[in-house]
């Protein structure tokens, strides 16, 4: 299977500018709030009309600006989970999920396909059940088992886990995974969290200020983000504008430091990001001497907040994460970083 879309909208204060390919898997925007990621999805699920170019699912044109073809929502096979399910607080699950087979005909056609969901969403004891009886789980599987039932080509789920608690959503999270690729359709899932977007997704499409910046493959995103956005949104904590000087070198002034680099470094370099695990006490490379600053315990980890020796003493601490049980009895004097785990972004 394959999505395409490219397109643009223009709401005055904010320009869409969306283009990307999606295959089979789970593919997830990633962004901050008010990016345009919601928008997007709307504008595929014909919820939105942009205002102009093309969207194509499995080589069937759903929107195109030139061509003037702009397909119902009725007509994409494209089903959309809401941020918080839509269910009808009145009805039983039963009819919830029969107001999903809009275009099935035939009551035998219907039970069948009623009673496969509710096996497969684990949910046959709570078929006479309303919404408010239902935990945010069973909720969240119901709203999935309406959009299910009609076969849809393409799944879009836009905040899927923002109704559940944090407890909830950790539990949900590697379960609707797997469900999701059980079934064999393509899934466009838009979050803000980068933890969901790691655990959940094949490939991570980032977003920002209504631009959709780079796709990538989900450990290839995290492993080189390419850009500062795309640094900040998976979870960089050290990024600092840079000078290239040298092909696998770069100066960092506001550090005081040189970097050496495993991968070249292109024309276009804006800034250097370290993630905050990448510091090693005991690397030769990228050795400096540094100063203590502070530190923040969590329950599980330490955040060490250090200087380098020659770093603007107005700049931000630089932070050095660790496990609570490897936190070292005294701070170090030096502290080095891998030429591998330098990430070199890019205007």
């Amino acid at each position: 299977m394959s999505l395409i879309v490219d397109i643009r909208k223009d709401l005055g204060s904010f320009q869409l500018e969306a283009a990307f390919e999606a295959g089979n898997g789970i593919t997830s925007l990633l962004g901050p709030s008010g990016c345009g990621k919601s928008l997007t999805l709307k504008c595929i699920a014909g919820i939105e009309k942009p205002d102009r170019g093309h969207i194509e699912l499995n080589g069937r044109v759903l929107f195109d600006s030139e061509k003037r073809i702009n397909l119902r929502p009725q007509e994409r096979h494209v089903g959309y989970l809401f941020q918080n399910y839509a269910l009808f607080p009145n009805m039983t699950l039963r009819k919830n999920i029969l107001c999903g087979m809009t275009e099935v005909y035939g009551r035998d056609e219907k039970e069948r396909r009623l009673q496969e969901i509710l096996a497969m969403m684990r949910l046959e004891n709570q078929v006479n059940h309303k919404p408010h009886q239902l935990s945010g789980g069973q909720q969240q599987r119901a709203a999935l088992a309406r959009i299910l039932v009609s076969e849809p080509l393409l799944l879009l789920l836009d905040e899927p886990f923002s109704a559940l608690d944090a407890h909830l959503r950790d539990s949900l999270k590697i379960g609707l995974r797997d469900m999701l690729q059980s079934l064999g359709r393509e899934v466009l899932m838009v979050t803000h969290s980068r933890e969901e977007a790691y655990t959940m997704s094949d490939s991570i499409a980032v977003m920002d200020r209504g631009r959709l910046l780079t796709h990538k493959p989900t450990k290839e995103l995290f492993a080189d983000p390419g850009s500062i956005p795309a640094a900040v949104m998976t979870g960089c904590k050290n990024i600092a504008a840079a000078v290239k000087t040298g092909e696998h070198e770069v100066e960092v002034p506001e550090w005081g430091v040189r970097l050496k680099t495993a991968a070249p470094v292109r024309e276009g370099l804006a800034a250097v990001g370290i993630r905050a695990h990448y510091f090693n006490a005991g690397t030769a490379h990228n050795r400096f001497p540094v100063a203590y600053v502070e530190e923040m315990e969590e329950p599980f980890e330490t955040t060490l907040q250090f200087r380098f020796a020659g770093q603007d003493p107005n700049s931000a601490p630089i932070w050095w994460r660790i496990p609570k049980d490897k936190k070292p009895a005294q701070f170090p004097a030096e502290l080095g970083v891998a030429p591998a785990n330098i990430l070199l972004l890019y205007e």
